[in-house]
């Protein structure tokens, strides 16, 4: 008898809300861009044409948050790192390369991304770096000294 592929839900392997949270968000958008035919796929003003976010992970670690975006093929010339108001937002763009034969299947992306995503109350945005390596782009965002959580005593 066989038995139906394993889709890593389960006791043991537990729903990544996370992830569920990326897949909703990415078919919202592709709704939004098929709902609405403003640029950038959503409302007037709402951004750069046809553009996309790349794969991320995002780790919280003891000292810092961790953002790790797929960017193969991209050099750091072509990618800009900003933070303006507590969102951190990664742009650029991959350019089509030329090509001698005929494309018979295309699933990378290529043209302008954005990746966008609102910092906690207690990332150190005064000391945030970038490395690109190896067609990963991390970024490190400190969280700010002092800001651990800590026990408080209760009193009589």
């Amino acid at each position: 008898m066989t038995h139906p592929a394993h889709r890593g839900r389960g006791p043991l392997f537990p729903r990544d809300p996370f992830h569920e949270l990326e897949e909703l968000r990415a078919r919202m958008d592709q709704l939004t861009r098929s709902t609405f035919p403003f640029p950038g796929g959503g409302f007037p003003g709402g951004g750069e044409e046809d553009a996309w976010a790349p794969p991320a992970d995002v780790e919280d670690t003891e000292d810092a948050y961790v953002l790790e975006l797929e960017l193969p093929g991209v050099e750091k010339e072509q990618i800009t790192v900003e933070v303006d108001g507590g969102e951190l937002g990664v742009h650029g763009e991959i350019k089509e390369r030329a090509r001698t034969g005929v494309v018979r299947r295309r699933t990378r992306h290529v043209g302008r991304f954005d990746y966008r995503t609102t910092l906690p109350p207690n990332a150190d945005t005064d000391h945030i770096t970038a490395d690109l390596a190896d067609g990963i782009l991390t970024v490190r965002v400190p969280k700010a000294a002092g800001t651990s959580p800590q026990r408080i005593e209760i009193t009589d």
